[in-house]
C-alpha cells in the first residue's frame, strides 16, 4: 500500500520535525488508517468465460490492483451481446479461466431489472470506487443505468475506462447512448489522446487522464523464432509478418494484402500470417488474394487463436502489422511489445503515440503503397535486430503498476474536488 501513496510518506518524512504536534499526530493517524484498510474496487466489464482483448485487459487490471494492495474483483456479463448482434462464431472462451482473481458473472446487457439488481449489490458491498469499461455505445443504457443507480445516496466514485466514444462502425443511437453513460460518471481514463479529445464532445471536465494501454503479459514467455515456426509448421527459410486479431474493414487487412502484391515484396519472398477470426464476409479478402495470385504468400489461420497459442504466432513473425483505417488504441501493439517484436502501424488514432517511427517500427500513411514501402525498407535495410532491441527499452513505459497508480491518482483527484 505504501507505493500507492508515495507523496504522503514523503511529506511525513520531510516535515515531521517542523509540523505542530497536533497536526503531526493527525497526519500519522491518517496514514495508519490507510495502511490498515485495503481499498475496495469493483471492475465492471467483460471477463472469463467471455473472450477477447477487453476481457484479457480487465483480468490483468484486477490482478495488478490486487498485487498493489487493493481488494479488487470483476463483475462481468452473463449476457454480453444477443446472438444476432455478435459477428463472430462464439463469445466464449473454452480454455481454463484465471484462478487468482474473483470474477462474478452477473450482468444481462438487455434486462433493465437485472441492471437494478447489479447496482443494488454493488451499493451493498460499498466499494471505494467502481471502474466501468466502456467500449461500445450498445452498452450505454446498461452501464449508464448501473452507474446512475450506484450513485444514488452513496459516496461511491465511478471511473470509466474509455476504449472508444465514437465507434469505428457507426450506428443509430450511438451518440445518445454514450451521452447517457458519460454524464453519470465521476472521472475518465482514455488510453489514447484521440479518445481524450473526443470526450470534450460529451462532457467538459478536468477529472480525466491519459494512461497508455499496458503490456499484455498473459500469453506466456517468449519463444525462440525457430521453436515458434516449428510449432506452427512454417518453413524456417521464409520471412513472415503477422496480422493478428479479428478481421473487420477498419483494420485494413485489404490494404496489407494489396501491399503483398507489390513486385518488390514478391522478390523478398515474404509470407503474411493472418491469425484471427473473420467478423465479416471472408469473400472480399479471398477475392483480393485470388486476383493478385497471393495464394502461396498468405497463410490463413482465420479462427479464434487460443491464449496458449498466441505466443507462437507473435514469436514466429519478423514484424507485426496493423494497417488500420481508424483506431484509438490497440492491445495488439502491447502483445507485440511483450514479445519484443517490431511493428508497422498506420498514422491513425493513438497508434503513433505507442509505436515511435523508425525506432521500434514504422508509422505509415493509410495506403498499400506506404505499407509496402515500409516492409521493403525493413527487409532491405535489415532493421529487425535494431527495432527488436528498441522494443526492449520502449516497453518499460507500459507497466501495469504505472496504470494502477494512474487510476489511483485520478480517484484521489475526484475525492479532493468533490469535498
Amino acid at each position: 500500500m505504501l507505493k500507492l501513496y508515495p507523496d504522503l510518506f514523503k511529506i511525513n518524512i520531510k516535515f515531521s520535525l517542523s509540523l505542530p504536534k497536533e497536526l503531526k499526530r493527525m497526519l500519522n493517524h491518517y496514514l495508519c488508517q490507510m495502511l490498515s484498510q485495503k481499498q475496495k474496487v469493483i471492475i465492471v466489464g467483460p471477463a472469463f468465460p467471455l473472450r477477447g482483448g477487453i476481457a484479457n485487459f480487465n483480468e490483468a487490471l484486477c490482478r495488478a490492483m490486487n498485487t498493489s494492495g487493493i481488494d479488487a474483483k470483476i463483475i462481468s456479463f452473463s449476457l454480453q451481446y444477443p446472438g444476432f448482434l455478435f459477428p463472430g462464431k462464439t463469445q466464449y472462451d473454452t480454455g481454463k479461466g484465471p484462478q487468482d482473481i474473483i470474477i462474478e458473472t452477473k450482468i444481462n446487457s438487455i434486462n433493465p431489472l437485472n441492471w437494478l439488481r447489479v447496482a443494488r449489490q454493488i451499493k451493498q458491498e460499498q466499494p471505494d470506487y467502481v471502474v466501468f469499461r466502456y467500449w461500445l455505445p450498445f452498452m450505454g443504457p446498461c452501464l449508464g443505468t448501473i452507474v446512475k443507480q450506484i450513485k444514488k445516496g452513496t459516496k461511491i466514485k465511478t471511473i470509466a475506462i474509455l476504449d472508444n466514444l465514437i465507434p469505428h462502425e457507426k450506428r443509430f443511437g450511438d451518440i445518445a447512448f454514450t451521452k447517457y453513460f458519460v454524464k453519470h460518471c465521476d472521472g475518465f481514463i482514455a488510453m489514447s489522446a484521440s479518445v481524450l479529445n473526443d470526450l470534450q464532445s460529451f462532457v467538459i471536465t478536468n477529472k480525466k487522464t491519459f494512461l497508455p494501454h499496458p503490456i499484455y503479459d498473459i500469453f506466456g514467455e517468449k519463444a525462440s523464432k525457430a521453436e515458434a515456426l516449428k510449432h506452427l509448421h512454417l518453413d524456417s527459410n521464409d520471412k513472415h509478418i503477422l496480422f493478428f486479431g479479428f478481421i473487420r474493414k477498419y483494420k485494413g487487412l485489404d490494404l496489407l494484402l494489396e501491399a503483398m502484391a507489390d513486385a518488390r515484396i514478391r522478390q523478398i519472398g515474404l509470407k503474411l500470417i493472418v491469425a484471427g477470426e473473420y467478423y465479416e464476409d471472408a469473400a472480399y479478402y479471398n477475392t483480393i488474394i485470388s486476383k493478385n495470385n497471393l495464394e502461396n504468400s498468405v497463410i490463413l489461420k482465420t479462427e479464434f487463436i487460443p491464449s496458449e497459442e498466441v505466443r507462437y504466432y507473435f514469436c514466429a513473425a519478423d514484424m507485426v502489422a496493423q494497417p488500420y483505417r481508424t483506431a484509438t488504441q490497440s492491445g495488439v501493439t502491447q502483445i507485440a511489445y511483450h514479445f519484443e517484436k517490431p511493428m508497422l502501424v498506420t498514422n491513425v488514432g493513438g497508434l503513433p503515440e505507442i509505436v515511435p517511427h523508425n525506432k521500434v517500427g514504422y508509422v505509415t500513411e493509410v495506403s498499400s503503397k506506404a505499407i509496402a514501402d515500409a516492409i521493403v525498407d525493413f527487409y532491405v535495410n535489415d532493421k529487425e535486430e535494431l527495432f527488436t532491441q528498441n522494443t526492449i527499452i520502449e516497453k518499460q513505459r507500459f507497466k501495469w503498476s504505472s496504470f494502477v497508480q494512474g487510476v489511483q491518482d485520478l480517484f484521489e483527484k475526484i475525492v479532493q474536488q468533490d469535498k
